[in-house]
């Protein structure tokens, strides 16, 4: 039963923050539309960061209330994810040499994100039917 009220805390911390990264992105955006370059537009652009710091103090406190077993496994799907990240980037580098268009870091941060929540889900899903 702990782990699932550890679960359900995390879940309202991470999307609590998420909520406010996009808030905070499309506010930014608005307000630094129109404005002409200076330090206070570089500012208010850059200010999504403080709601992603939130994410990762979400993210580093369910960290800490897992098990040892869960940690493991959780920071195990992890070094996967960075595998499979690792692997698409070296390669999409050599790609990009022969005249591929150079992707953003947000493609990176994706990849990452989006393969460990498939390997998490593919594991879990093994797992279960074992």
């Amino acid at each position: 039963m702990r782990e699932k009220q550890a679960q359900a805390i995390y879940l309202r911390e991470l999307f609590a923050a998420l909520a406010m990264y996009c808030l905070f992105v499309f506010g930014s955006n608005y307000i630094a539309d129109p404005m002409v370059a200076s330090p206070a537009r570089s500012a208010i652009i850059a200010s999504p960061i403080l709601p992603a710091l939130l994410m990762v103090w979400s993210i580093v406190r369910q960290f800490q209330r897992m098990d040892e077993y869960v940690r493991l496994w959780s920071l195990e799907n992890l070094g996967m994810a960075a595998a499979v990240t690792a692997a698409f980037s070296l390669s999409y580098g050599f790609m990009e040499t022969t005249g591929f268009p150079k992707l953003s870091m947000f493609v990176t941060w994706s990849l990452v994100m989006g393969s460990w929540g498939v390997i998490t889900c593919l594991r879990s899903w093994k797992e279960k039917s074992q």
